[in-house]
């Protein structure tokens, strides 16, 4: 399976390039549904794809589900409540290790003490972070246990309509926008497994939706607090990769210490920038292809994708 990740799109896009290093050359079906009530404004989208594109309307098709489906509208406003509770709580204990880890890193002391200290600091956040993903996978499967979403009626029928329109389709197409609402209305139908070995081209925040992670980022917040946090597990559509688009207003990337903290806590997994204009390629697991996008290294060095 070919998948491709990419920057931003909206002001100069690239997806179309991406789709002729891949091979593509027929019909997309975009996943607009991180743009919620925007969902259909695709005209520009389609434009740059040469008009051969059918939008799914994911986000249009869940309000239909929640209207139809009481109980199940219900059952999904609890356990959305109880991932914002997770979240509360893996934040408040992150924001501390993080801080923690900031002032660890310039205490004065022998080299290789500070080192193992560091180390020590950096691996705190993995635990956390690991904790949290796996209390998030739990809510999930349980909800999906109690409640079989796919074979609900109303779920069940947009799933097969979602099926006969992609059979018209070479390739999909995952734009961004909101990441929560995005990856729950690509695994409210579960998208995943229409899609099949089609070649999937993601950006900004359907990037991180299919990556086995998703990472909330911004190094200069206009609000709140910097520090990074692991939202849930996306759809693992490509393995041991960290998705950070938008660098540009982002990421400090002049900020050796804050970019090599980033490299050692989410490692073996490659954080890969994706700023305007980028695309990275995928094919079985490994890179094939890319233009412009970064990755970042436990030093705190920035570098070609494809650089051994």
């Amino acid at each position: 399976m070919k998948v491709a990740l990419l920057g931003p799109q909206r002001f100069d896009p690239s997806v179309a390039e991406a789709a002729k290093a891949a091979g593509v050359t027929g019909r997309f079906a975009l996943i607009t549904a991180g743009w919620q009530e925007r969902e259909r404004e695709d005209d520009e989208l389609s434009e740059h794809l040469g008009g051969r594109t059918v939008n799914l309307a994911l986000h249009e098709r869940a309000d239909d589900v929640f209207r139809s489906d009481g109980e199940l509208r219900g059952a999904y406003r609890a356990r959305q409540l109880r991932f914002r509770q997770l979240q509360d709580f893996y934040r408040i204990r992150l924001e501390h290790l993080i801080e923690s880890a900031r002032v660890i890193a310039h205490r004065a002391a022998p080299t290789e003490l500070l080192a193992q200290e560091q180390e020590w600091s950096v691996n705190g956040i993995r635990v956390l972070d690991k904790h949290h993903l796996r209390q998030c996978e739990r809510v999930r499967t349980e909800f999906q246990k109690e409640w079989a979403p796919l074979s609900r009626g109303r779920v069940a029928w947009h799933r097969a309509e979602l099926a006969r329109l992609l059979e018209g389709c070479d390739a999909v197409a995952i734009a961004g926008g909101h990441v929560a609402s995005l990856l729950n209305r690509l695994q409210l139908f579960g998208v995943t497994d229409l899609i099949g070995e089609r070649p999937v081209f993601a950006w900004s925040a359907g990037a991180m939706a299919v990556t086995e992670r998703i990472v909330l980022f911004h190094d200069d917040p206009p609000y709140g607090v910097d520090a990074p946090q692991v939202l849930e597990p996306g759809l693992g559509l490509v393995s041991d990769v960290v998705a950070l688009p938008n660098p540009e207003a982002r990421l400090a990337l002049d900020d050796a210490e804050r970019m090599a903290m980033y490299a050692q806590r989410f490692a073996p997994a490659t954080c890969m920038v994706l700023p305007r204009r980028s695309w990275v390629l995928f094919e079985a697991g490994a890179v094939v292809g890319s233009q412009r996008a970064l990755t970042l290294h436990a030093d705190g060095a920035v570098a070609d994708p494809e650089a051994a």
